[in-house]
């Protein structure tokens, strides 16, 4: 079984105090667990310093974004090896750049590789619009977005994707039988890769997910920028995963 995950993504929120101070909070209240992995994802200008903050725990760091070039003329882009001495993973293909900065499955394919060739364990969100997930085509959308996604692809092992159905982020609606759609897509493999679940995740309705036994974790966006609740999020979900 794949161990358990939990992920902190703080998109555009907090400043560098904030950020430190989570960090601290999250050190104080978490205990080290060989079963779970904990990951926090701050904004660009503070991957630097929470990575330093987090240097002496169990906790990894991640991005948020990437580019998939090396080096050039890409004014505001930052790409994998610049991230690779100070991160463990990044996020890539979330709703919000799908559907905010035009980002293709194609595009975000190369996104992939560029992480894996640069040391990044990449975190693929994948996910269907409501009228998408309405007219049943749920499971060809998370499958056409995964295999785009994953196109030459050979270390499956270093690939976690988060099922974030965009119709359930910062909505408070859940999706129920996230569990189903991931198992049409990869049925009977969800050791590998791992598989998270995203979309409004509080303390209220993790382990409501996290019992499925087709999920590993949680991607977890609003609810992480609260140490408090993202601490109780990792609690329930250990919790939820060890019964």
């Amino acid at each position: 079984m794949a161990r358990s995950m939990i992920v902190a993504n703080w998109k555009m929120n907090n400043d560098l105090e904030q950020a430190l101070q989570f960090v601290t909070s999250l050190k104080n209240s978490l205990t080290a667990n060989p079963d779970a992995e904990i990951v926090v994802c701050p904004p660009f200008p503070f991957v630097i310093e929470v990575s330093r903050a987090l240097g002496n725990s169990s906790i990894k760091t991640g991005a948020q974004n990437i580019h998939p070039a090396q080096s050039g003329a890409f004014t505001g882009e930052v790409s994998a090896n610049m991230l690779s001495k100070f991160c463990e993973y990044v996020i890539m293909g979330h709703s919000a750049r799908r559907s905010m900065f035009g980002e293709t499955n194609g595009f975000i394919n190369t996104k992939v590789l560029s992480a894996l060739d640069n040391g990044l364990k990449p975190i693929l969100c994948v996910g269907e619009t409501e009228q998408e997930r309405e007219s049943g085509n749920a499971s060809t959308v998370v499958r056409t977005q995964i295999k785009s996604g994953l196109a030459n692809v050979t270390d499956i092992a270093s690939i976690t994707i988060a099922y974030d159905p965009i119709w359930a982020i910062g909505t408070g609606k859940v999706a129920e039988g996230s569990g189903e759609v991931l198992q049409e897509v990869y049925p009977g493999s969800y050791n590998t890769p791992s598989l998270l679940y995203g979309g409004s995740g509080t303390p209220q309705n993790v382990s409501g997910f996290t019992s499925d036994e087709l999920i590993d974790g949680v991607l977890v966006g609003g609810a992480s920028l609260d140490s408090d609740l993202f601490s109780q999020i990792v609690a329930l979900t250990l919790e939820a995963k060890s019964n």
